[in-house]
């Protein structure tokens, strides 16, 4: 080949375009992923975005490539041909960014796109070297030709494949996205500078470009620049703050993320003890039921009720009572092993599942439970204060075929414990869901009582020992059932204060019996008195003492005409404020009589203390006096010690005329029983029987 003219570059050119192709490579493929996280529309912007970005890159590389060429004639570029150029390398860096945003990529496609970007970018280049319309034309060399565009064909391959890769692996995404634009900048780095070295500009050239009206150098050095900075710093700022908005929204949606798994904790765990709720339970069980199915294993579901704790909340207030359900709920924990289940349902029931071999070991594992309530229910504020609680066990397989069935079934048992002295257990057995679901009916029906009037008050009599005349009466509720008849309170009077419908119920009996006994007066009827009995629950509660006082102004009760019993193992529970309570009943204007005397545990001295007006013997040493010295001895000391403090005594259960004999020769003030005369409504009790002077008969006496 002859001689032609000698071409040299300028160093710092050819790493400044370097430097380009790669910054134009790692912009393009910044888009990359905004173009697969984005919606349809968004999409093809980002695309465009990315392929003006990458293609202005490419070809100002080449021109500065070009720029770096040093050759001893004046050089310029055909504007028209310098813009093909460009759109040629828009065009394949277009299409390059769509291909490795698509969701799959073969061998063939990767091949075929490696070819069709390695031939843009060679493309671009020898149409740009055309720009400078080189008269004679440029002569190049075939096999520097062909080694150019294998290396455009190959790096672009290996760029493609980089990129694609990169997108799946966001661990190493900036190495990996330098790395790929780093084999793209060598791509179209060594493309371009290959292709110049099968340049051959015979002797004697001349650029027809710079002849005319083509671009100079300078001018184009200052496009190039211009135009380079523009795009790709707007490409790679808009591509980080749209980074920043995407992380921005990542860490948004895993706050929300975070705060649905809170919400969802929230509605399946207890607030108050973090255990989980009725919901969970139920999930786990579920799950427990095929996992014993699957592998024959057999497992208890322990249903644990605290007895009295609604009496906690009363009389030392809620936080108590919450104190005191954490430290059974931990106690609980502690027990249970990593493959149990403890829930809280709500109040005061608690839930253990655990796997059991037979229904004995469900039985030990209960007792163990009972022990360890019995320290972690010890009120700290009273000491001599515990709350005792009842344990209904089923099994499974056998007492349920599904969640809900074992759970009703398991607190049909605790239920049953409970009817039967409370503090203890019970295996279920088919007959105590049927007294549960008898008793839950009872319950149902006596809410409805209460708002239809079914209760009603029937009175018992009292009479002076010394003359019997009228003492008084007793108010004592019963239950007129539409169904059952009339239902005496013992029946029902429990289930008043699980249910929590005690205070209603007994507010109502306090409104009535003043009520009656205003109607007696203003019938004329002699009835110095009428008495009501208290439950512990209005004892422990904080409107007893307006209830009382409301009652006896509404209705005109005078100081001493209501009497309030109740029973001396309530006047011990808590003695300080029982004794306060009393206090301001009596300020109030009623009577206290401590009912059951000598069934307690009272001590004489806080028995003095007590406001109280009289002691009631309890019925049970009544009915025993008579059939020996030793349980006279025991009455007989019950009244000397009344009449030692000042008290009237009443003796209840008088029920044969032996025995009133006896209690009035021991000097008992005042009587009480069926053989005095049995609780009757105010319908069958003729106000003319109450009106006259004469002294009372004993039902005893009319056979």
């Amino acid at each position: 080949m002859e001689t032609g003219l000698i071409a040299t570059y300028v160093p710092e050119l050819v790493v400044t375009s370097f430097v380009v192709a790669v910054a134009a490579s790692y912009a393009a493929l910044k888009t990359t992923g905004r173009i697969r996280a984005s919606d349809a529309v968004a999409r093809r912007w980002w695309l465009a975005g990315g392929a003006l970005a990458m293609g202005i890159g490419v070809w100002s590389m080449h021109f500065i490539g070009m720029l770096a060429l040093r050759l001893p004639i004046p050089l310029g570029y055909d504007i028209g041909v310098t813009v093909l150029s460009l759109l040629m390398a828009v065009a394949a860096s277009g299409y390059a960014l769509w291909l490795v945003t698509r969701d799959r990529m073969g061998r063939l496609r990767l091949l075929s796109g490696a070819v069709v970007m390695g031939l843009g970018i060679a493309a671009m280049h020898y149409v740009g070297m055309a720009a400078m319309r080189m008269q004679p034309a440029i002569i190049y060399q075939p096999v520097w030709f062909a080694a150019s565009l294998l290396i455009a064909i190959g790096a672009a391959g290996a760029a493609l494949a980089i990129a694609y890769r990169l997108r799946d692996n966001a661990r190493h995404e900036r190495l990996h996205r330098a790395l790929a634009a780093g084999v793209m900048g060598v791509a179209i780095v060594g493309m371009h500078y290959t292709g110049m070295a099968a340049a051959h500009f015979p002797a004697g050239s001349i650029c027809s470009a710079a002849l005319r009206d083509g671009l100079s150098p300078d001018s184009l050095a200052w496009l190039v620049v211009v135009v380079n900075t523009a795009v790709l710093g707007t490409a790679i700022g808009a591509s980080a703050l749209d980074r920043l908005l995407h992380e921005r929204t990542a860490r948004l949606s895993d706050s929300l993320q975070q705060a649905n798994r809170q919400l969802t904790h929230l509605a399946m765990h207890d607030a108050l003890t973090g255990l989980p709720n009725r919901l969970m339970l139920i999930e786990r069980l579920q799950s427990r039921m095929l996992h014993a199915q699957l592998h024959g294993e057999r497992f208890a579901v322990l249903f644990i009720d605290l007895d009295g704790f609604k009496g906690v909340n009363d009389a030392f207030g809620h936080h108590v009572g919450d104190a005191l359900l954490v430290r059974v709920a931990d106690m609980l924990r502690r027990m249970a092993t990593p493959a149990d289940t403890v829930a809280r349902l709500g109040g005061d029931e608690f839930v253990m599942v655990t796997s059991v071999a037979e229904a004995g070991e469900a039985s030990v594992r209960g007792e163990r439970l009972l022990g360890c309530l019995a320290e972690a229910t010890r009120l700290q504020e009273n000491d001599d204060v515990t709350v005792s609680a009842s344990i209904g066990i089923a099994l499974y397989p056998g007492d349920g075929e599904d969640a809900q069935a074992l759970l009703a079934h398991a607190d049909a048992a605790m239920y049953y414990i409970k009817q039967a002295g409370r503090n203890g257990l019970a295996l279920y057995a088919p007959a105590m869901g049927e007294e549960a679901l008898g008793q839950l009916q009872l319950t149902y029906e006596l809410r409805k009582a209460l708002e239809r009037g079914q209760l009603v008050l029937h009175y018992q009599p009292q009479i002076r020992a010394a003359d019997n005349a009228m003492a008084g009466m007793e108010a004592l509720v019963r239950w007129q059932h539409p169904r059952l008849g009339l239902v005496m309170p013992d029946r029902f009077i429990a289930l008043a204060e699980r249910a929590g419908l005690i205070v209603d119920l007994g507010q109502w009996v306090l409104d009535e019996a003043c009520r009656q006994w205003a109607a007696w007066r203003r019938a004329g009827a002699r009835v110095p008195s009428v008495s009501v009995n208290l439950s512990p629950v209005q004892v422990r509660g904080d409107s007893l003492v307006g209830q009382v006082t409301a009652a006896m102004r509404r209705h005109g009760l005078p100081a001493g005409a209501l009497t309030l019993e109740i029973t001396e193992s309530i006047a011990m529970l808590e003695p300080e404020r029982t004794a306060q309570v009393l206090t301001q009943l009596v300020e109030a204007g009623a009577r206290i009589s401590v009912d059951d005397f000598g069934t307690g545990y009272s001590s004489l001295s806080y028995l003095a203390c007590l406001p109280a007006h009289e002691l009631k013997v309890d019925r049970q040493f009544v009915r025993q006096m008579t059939t020996g010295p030793r349980h006279a001895a025991i009455v007989q000391s019950v009244v000397l010690l009344g009449q030692q403090l000042g008290l009237e005594v009443v003796a209840e259960g008088v029920e044969t005329l032996e025995q009133k004999q006896m209690l009035v020769a021991m000097g008992c003030h005042r009587l009480q029983g069926y053989y005095i005369g049995q609780p009757r409504p105010v319908e069958e009790m003729p106000v003319s029987s109450l009106v006259r002077q004469e002294p009372f008969a004993a039902s005893g006496t009319h056979g």
